[in-house]
């Protein structure tokens, strides 16, 4: 069960990543992407996996450090917990990119590859983001005029 919960983890985040990604600017998609509750699926996951190895869960998290960390990922259930994790976290700061990316006017063939990016490798992704993102508001601000 554990293999099966981990392989289908992406799937349960995938049809919000592709309404993001190909089909923007469907009202749809913003009111999925406005709502957090696209995470509960990969909660569930997660909330399985973890219960079955909670107390190396709680050690690596009470008391972190590289060893009781690897110890924790090399229990399948530990792996499949932090994957289930990680996507979660991943379609939140993709969905924030993406609200984000249409308030702030950010074309969307600009934004594809940049959420696909964000998908594979979200931290280079969240800030290729926050770079982009601190040069447009970096443009809307008045220019000081010296004189």
């Amino acid at each position: 069960m554990t293999g099966t919960l981990f392989e289908i983890t992406f799937y349960l985040a995938a049809p919000f990543w592709l309404l993001m990604i190909f089909a923007p600017t469907w009202s749809v998609t913003m009111r999925v992407a406005s709502s957090p509750l696209t995470v509960l699926p990969l909660l569930a996951v997660y909330t399985v996996l973890a219960v079955q190895v909670f107390p190396e869960l709680w050690t690596a998290v009470s008391s972190p450090d590289i060893d009781t960390l690897r110890e924790l990922t090399a229990l399948a259930e530990g792996a499949g917990a932090l994957w289930a994790q990680v996507i979660a976290w991943d379609l939140l700061v993709g969905q924030w990119v993406f609200l984000q990316s249409r308030k702030l006017g950010f074309s969307p063939w600009l934004m594809g590859p940049l959420l696909v990016l964000t998908v594979l490798l979200s931290p280079f992704g969240l800030l290729l983001f926050l770079a982009l993102r601190a040069t447009r508001r970096g443009a809307d601000r008045p220019q000081e005029q010296h004189g």
